[in-house]
């Protein structure tokens, strides 16, 4: 599973808002609110926060293990 937590905890250490990324850098409300439940948004997407933020992409995504069997695979 993909979360986006530590978007919101690096956008809270750089000083940067919701609200300055959909006014001053232009970004999708709608993106945005993907991003907050979790949903998929593009890699363009992401490099574009991580630009705005001078960030690495660690710094906004982590990757926790599931068991992927929604999607028809099962580990060996």
């Amino acid at each position: 599973m993909i979360t986006y937590d530590k978007l919101w905890k690096t956008m809270k250490e750089k000083g940067i808002t919701q609200y300055d990324l959909y006014t001053k850098y232009n970004m999708n409300r709608s993106q945005l609110n993907r991003l907050k439940h979790n949903k998929n948004v593009t890699v363009i997407t992401l490099d574009r926060l991580c630009n705005i933020l001078s960030c690495d992409i660690g710094d906004i995504i982590e990757h926790f293990p599931d068991d992927n069997k929604t999607f028809g695979y099962v580990p060996e």
